[in-house]
């Protein structure tokens, strides 16, 4: 089977600021961008070597704004208690709120944080998959 890479794409209300917020909290790298590709420009934020990838979008000539629900979640997990605590701490500093999950075994061993349009990052300090 060809190996496959994941692209999570929100439309988000302000591309720079969604660009820095997750290249600052998560630590990811800008992997390409866009303008005006059929009324729509963009960001991907990833990390060489990993098999997934965030794309921003904004559309130009019939705005989307997000509408995310409090189960819509990118879920990362981070097994090492120090990296899962600097990555917390790097979330707060870049701007996400933490907040309360809706479910709520994502706080038995995780921090779920919301960005400014509302979508939400859990971040777990667990093993995936587990061994």
């Amino acid at each position: 089977m060809t190996a496959l890479t994941l692209r999570v794409a929100r439309p988000v209300s302000d591309l720079k600021r969604s660009r820095e917020l997750y290249r600052l909290g998560l630590g990811l790298e800008v992997v390409g961008a866009f303008e005006d590709h059929q009324g729509f420009n963009g960001v991907m934020l990833g990390k060489a070597g990993v098999p997934w990838h965030l794309e921003f979008t904004q559309c130009t000539s019939h705005p989307v704004g997000p509408s995310p629900t409090p189960e819509d979640l990118l879920v990362l997990y981070l097994p090492d208690r120090d990296m899962w605590q600097l990555t917390c701490q790097q979330m707060i500093q870049a701007g996400f709120k933490p907040v309360d999950s809706f479910n709520p075994y994502w706080q038995q061993q995780g921090q779920t944080f919301q960005d400014y349009d509302g979508y939400r990052t859990v971040l777990q300090c667990q093993q995936w998959p587990q061994v």
